[in-house]
């Protein structure tokens, strides 16, 4: 039986197994609506990152600062939800050909996610990544289990998820949920200690072009579980929201998940939501803003499956979206706009390869050449442990 991968009902779902990779239906998504043609483009090179060491790396996040490719990502973990989870970042200095072994920037006594990143116009740099309890139905359920003499994990295996649990009580643990960031102001070599955000998404805050920072997200650890914007004047240090996202009629807020946003040529601010909602369902959803991040329109479709989504401004003013496809052809797509986001192009089928949907959260920076580097997480063929892939390619029209 195949079905589609549900990143948030699977977190909720009792760990264990491994994400089931699936295909859906033997096509690429739907066209965008109003889509104009597909764009000529030239892949020239996928690339593994992640050594194949027995470490499963998920969600990453690519920046450029100066001539040196950042990657952030979580790393250190035994499987797509696990106790082990820890903020690693990766270094290239030859644009993606070689790599430099993960850093630990950031391990926590719980589950530490996806990880994005922000290069700010003063060479600072802010990683961000939230923490998360879902491991601990897993580890409960195989507690009982063991209780009745039904164990179903190794003893290895037990040992480590039960010995990371413990570092800290209950109350403890409860305490460290939370929406993180980081900053660094050399380069990455120091770090401050972390520090709360109003709101988390996979990739990170942007920078307009005043100055601000701009962080779309959403409230992971309230009742309400709002949608929103946040801004920074001071390089990332303090955060103050700006405003709230209204919700769809028919939909519900809390099946808004994982933004984006970019800051179009005409001073649009465009982001884009992971929907999870029945109506268009796992698709990504649009909203706009014209003052700043202060209102936003009511999100609407713009008839792509296929999520989350990263936004990027290329230098010719155009925006690329890219985003992870867990249906055939499982990968990584992308599309452009050359309209500030009111339309997209039909698809780039970037990546198709894959052989599992425990896949996706694709990133893409474009090099002072032109090219691009776009950077996802994969579980590969004859493995169960996700590495972090790249593609280096082009536009050519």
């Amino acid at each position: 039986m195949t079905r589609n991968v549900n990143r948030r009902q699977f977190l909720s779902q009792t760990t264990g197994a491994l994400l089931a990779g699936t295909v859906a239906a033997p096509y690429l998504s739907r066209l965008a609506f109003g889509a104009t043609a597909t764009p000529k483009f030239e892949v020239a090179k996928i690339a593994t990152l992640t050594p194949q060491d027995g470490i499963y790396y998920g969600w990453p996040t690519v920046a450029l600062r100066g001539d040196e490719l950042l990657v952030v990502a979580s790393g250190g973990r035994e499987t797509h939800v696990c106790p082990f989870g820890r903020v690693d970042l990766i270094r290239s200095k030859d644009g993606g050909e070689t790599w430099t072994w993960p850093q630990t920037i950031y391990d926590g006594p719980i589950d530490d996610r996806d990880a994005g990143i922000c290069v700010t116009d003063k060479g600072t740099i802010l990683v961000t990544t939230f923490t998360s309890l879902a491991y601990e139905p897993g580890l409960n359920a195989e507690i009982a289990a063991r209780a009745k003499g039904e164990g179903k994990w190794n003893d290895a295996r037990f040992a480590a998820w039960k010995g990371v649990n413990d570092r800290i009580d209950a109350d403890a643990r409860k305490k460290e949920l939370g929406c993180w960031m980081q900053r660094s102001t050399d380069g990455g070599i120091t770090w401050s200690a972390r520090y709360s955000t109003p709101f988390n998404s996979p990739h990170g805050p942007c920078q307009l072009a005043d100055g601000t920072l701009l962080y779309v997200g959403k409230e992971l650890w309230t009742d309400a579980k709002r949608i929103g914007a946040c801004v920074s004047k001071d390089d990332g240090q303090t955060w103050e929201v700006k405003g709230f996202m209204p919700v769809r009629d028919g939909d519900s807020v809390v099946q808004y998940h994982e933004l984006h946003a970019v800051e179009a040529s005409d001073g649009t601010l465009v982001a884009q939501i992971r929907n999870e909602n029945k109506n268009n369902h796992c698709e990504n959803l649009q909203t706009i803003s014209k003052d700043g991040g202060a209102t936003w329109s009511t999100p609407r479709t713009i008839g792509v499956w296929g999520i989350p989504s990263q936004l990027l401004r290329l230098k010719d003013g155009r925006l690329l979206m890219t985003y992870g496809h867990r249906r055939a052809p499982l990968g990584v797509q992308a599309r452009v706009s050359d309209d500030c986001g009111e339309t997209w192009s039909e698809a780039m089928v970037v990546y198709g390869d894959a052989v599992s949907g425990d896949l996706g959260y694709p990133s893409t920076v474009q090099m002072p050449d032109g090219t691009l580097r776009t950077v996802w997480y994969e579980v590969e063929k004859g493995t169960s442990k996700a590495s972090l892939r790249c593609a280096t390619w082009k536009l050519v029209d």
